[in-house]
């Protein structure tokens, strides 16, 4: 059952999205140039419109979820409309969007749904850092010049690399939620520092398989999105920023759960991987 922010939360994402959608559709006679440019002043307004209805109504954090949530749910849209009505060239951008979208929303929600009691707008993840926000702008770059000056080995290479990267984002975005959902409680976006009472070792499940299937998930998602933007110079960007950012998060992480569960940590450890390439985690010598 979702909490009251949880439900605003899932208005505000499926009511744009429908919305978006519909005013699209409503122009689909047109041709696609005109299309085109009926839609970014459309969504431009709608966009204005929505988050003046939500400021009108709503307030406090209420106000900042909704305004969030819609945003993500009109980029979701945005996406689908990409990937499927504009040129070709930007059907793998189009569908780029919906899975950046969709990961950063469900985030939220799933927080929402398993341990509302950590749920904040950080769960939204899109604050996270600014290297993120630097490697997300990164790619749009490297997308766009390559289209700019190799647009026809840009097309070539979409239509067999880009299905690869679509399999590897639903991939990572499956294992990371199926993390979530297992750890329900335990799971929380921010290492802790102090056990609270209930945190338990989650074992069971996708756990029984990798001790960190969530950054597992984020891990192979994030290769994946620029595998569908056939970005090969942010490809490998992503890959040593993402296995770095993990090695290190491991083994802080690995330190706190060996204080939290001392030697039931430990066996654990010695039983099952992290699940990531070549992180082994924190040893403890004994």
């Amino acid at each position: 059952m979702l909490d009251h922010h949880g439900r605003v939360s899932l208005y505000a994402f499926f009511s744009t999205f429908i919305i978006t959608i519909v005013l699209i559709l409503a122009k689909t006679t047109e041709s696609v140039d005109i299309l085109i440019e009926y839609c970014w002043l459309l969504l431009s307004g709608y966009y204005v419109a929505i988050n003046t209805f939500i400021c009108i109504f709503l307030s406090g954090t209420t106000f900042k979820v909704a305004v969030r949530a819609a945003f993500l749910g009109m980029v979701f849209a945005v996406g689908l409309f990409a990937s499927s009505l504009a040129p070709e060239a930007w059907h793998v951008f189009g569908w780029y969007l919906c899975f950046l979208s969709f990961f950063h929303y469900s985030e939220y929600l799933t927080t929402a749904a398993v341990n509302p009691r950590k749920l904040s707008l950080d769960s939204f993840l899109l604050n996270h850092s600014p290297e993120y926000g630097i490697a997300i702008v990164a790619s749009w770059i490297e997308f766009l010049v390559e289209m700019w000056l190799f647009p026809g080995m840009k097309l070539f290479l979409w239509t067999w690399i880009s299905p690869i990267g679509l399999l590897v984002c639903l991939g990572g975005e499956t294992l990371r939620k199926m993390a979530m959902l297992t750890a329900r409680t335990n799971f929380n976006h921010v290492v802790q520092s102090v056990k609270e009472e209930g945190h338990c070792l989650v074992t069971n499940g996708i756990y029984h398989y990798c001790r960190h299937p969530s950054y597992v998930g984020w891990f192979y998602w994030a290769i994946g999105t620029q595998l569908i933007l056939v970005n090969p110079l942010c490809a490998v960007a992503y890959t040593l920023a993402s296995w770095r950012f993990f090695r290190d998060r491991v083994i802080v992480e690995e330190v706190t759960l060996l204080n939290f569960f001392g030697e039931d940590y430990y066996r654990y450890q010695k039983e099952v991987r992290t699940g990531l390439p070549f992180i082994q985690g924190y040893k403890l010598d004994l």
